[in-house]
Parts: structure tokens; C-alpha cells; sequence
């Protein structure tokens, strides 16, 4: 595919740096943790024969400086950012598919239940909500631990007890504009691994909701929220190639996964009407 056309939005508080890609039904793409919009581009580049595809740096990642001085990151904020966004990009009225991995998997499930109007589907991708596990105290504490070692020992040292959550093994390296890890320990980690989302909310938008999984990442511990998410909300975990980073290590596989997990929900391809009497 070629270079993609580039843009700045200004949101309160930041500046988003967002590409847009190829023709079609819009697909909004939410990457996670200390990720931007670069290591979405071989999925990207797949999803674009046959959408328009958006994706973006979050807000203090890389290409979307803050305002001010980095603080601890919200999902509120994150989610205003991505609507505000489509709001930019997308044209009116129109609804959206939205797919979000890690901490950008929370942020498209926030996001799809609050605008049901705007996102018609979406794929969340092992979202990081350890305070949903059965031992969450302990697996707080553990990523307090991976905090305060942050701040006494810096970023190696933090990044290798990390580790644990994906199964001991180091951390792949991912294609960035810039690192990002220093800001994800410091600011990010810690409000998004404690985030409880509404399951009553969830429940009732579950129809336009798939929780995936990796099946490489399967016996992880990152994996094991998603599980519990899916079950929650009544449904079967969605397997997707590879691990917690399969759409990066595995483009066209995963793609092709994603289009046939949009394609199976209930409504797929149409606006749904009144967003289906706001969920009823």
C-alpha cells in the first residue's frame, strides 16, 4: 500500500498524530501500551484493500504530544480522543468498526459502549483489566512492584519483571516513531491494568462486541482478563493468530481473522437502526 495520508488533531490536552489508509467502510484501529500508529502498518496495509483504514498514536505516545507535563493516563480521556477523531475523519452519521489491542482494547470497548450510534462493531484484543482476575489484589500488586522498580531502577529492570505477564519471555520488539516505554511505566501501566469496565454496560452492547484472544498467548497471564471479560458478558473467547501481538507478527492472517470476526456478528455490514434502541 502506499504512504498514507497524515494529519494533526488538536484535543484537549494533546495533539494526535493519525494516517489514514485505503477506501471503504472506515476501520478504526486503537493500539495499546507504549505502541502507535506504526505498529499497526503491515495490518494496515492488508485492511486497506478493502477499508479505510484509521489509526493513530495515542495521546503522549510518540507523535501526539500532551499540552503540559505527562500525568497518569485516564480512559475517558483516551476514549473522547478516539471519538473525537472519528468525529475528524469520519463522515457524518457514519458508523464504524473499531478494532483496539492491549490497553487499546479497553479503550474500544469504552468507546463502543458510550457512542453506539458511532461504532457499529468491535474487536477488543486482550485487554490488560487485571483487576477483573479472581487474585487481582496480588496482580496489582505485582504491577506496583513493576512501578516503583521503574522508578528506583529504571526502564530495563522494570520492563524484565514485566516480563512475567507474558510468560517470562522479553518483550518483542515492535516498530515505533519513538520509545515509549518510559511514559507507558510511569503513566500508563498502572491506571489502565486496574480498570474495571462496566459489565452491565458491556452486557448489553455484547452483541456488537468480540472479545479476542491470541492463541499463542493463551496460557499467559495477559491473556487470562480477556477470558474472564468473555465469559462475564456470555460468549466463547474469539482465538486470533499468533499472541498478544499476533497483528504485528502475523498481518494478513490476523487480518483475514478480523474481517471474518466482524462479518459474524449480528447486523454486520448495516447501520443499525437507532443503534438498536440504544441496546435496548
Amino acid at each position: 500500500m502506499g504512504t498514507p495520508e497524515t494529519g494533526t488533531l488538536a484535543v484537549p490536552g494533546a495533539r494526535l498524530h493519525f494516517e489514514v489508509r485505503g477506501a471503504g467502510p472506515l476501520l478504526l484501529l486503537i493500539a495499546g501500551g507504549n505502541s502507535d500508529a506504526a505498529v499497526f502498518e503491515p495490518l494496515a496495509a492488508v485492511l486497506a484493500d478493502d477499508h479505510r483504514v484509521l489509526s493513530y498514536d495515542p495521546r503522549g505516545n510518540s507523535r501526539s504530544p500532551l499540552d503540559g507535563p505527562p500525568v497518569d493516563q485516564r480512559i475517558d480521556v483516551h476514549t473522547d480522543d478516539a471519538y473525537r477523531l472519528l468525529g475528524h475523519v469520519a463522515a457524518a452519521g457514519e458508523s464504524v468498526q473499531v478494532f483496539g489491542s492491549c490497553s487499546g482494547g479497553l479503550v474500544a470497548l469504552e468507546l463502543t459502549v458510550r457512542y453506539p450510534d458511532r461504532i457499529r462493531s468491535a474487536v477488543v484484543h486482550e485487554p490488560p483489566a487485571l483487576a477483573l482476575l479472581p487474585a487481582a489484589e496480588a496482580h496489582l500488586a505485582f504491577i506496583d512492584d513493576v512501578h516503583e522498580t521503574f522508578h528506583r531502577d529504571g526502564t530495563a529492570p522494570a520492563m524484565r519483571k514485566l516480563n512475567a505477564l507474558f510468560g517470562g519471555r522479553p518483550a518483542p520488539v515492535l516498530p515505533q516513531a519513538h520509545d515509549n516505554t518510559a511514559f507507558f511505566l510511569a503513566h500508563t501501566m498502572r491506571p489502565f491494568t486496574r480498570c474495571v469496565p462496566d459489565l452491565a454496560a458491556v452486557a448489553k452492547a455484547a452483541r456488537r462486541i468480540v472479545v479476542a484472544g491470541g492463541r499463542a498467548s493463551s496460557t499467559q497471564i495477559i491473556h487470562r482478563p480477556a477470558a474472564v471479560l468473555a465469559e462475564r458478558i456470555g460468549q466463547e473467547l474469539t482465538e486470533f493468530p499468533g499472541g498478544h501481538i499476533g497483528y504485528a507478527k502475523w498481518p494478513v492472517e490476523f487480518a483475514e481473522r478480523l474481517v471474518e470476526a466482524f462479518a459474524a456478528m449480528p447486523g454486520a455490514g448495516r447501520v443499525p437502526e437507532a443503534a438498536e434502541a440504544r441496546e435496548m
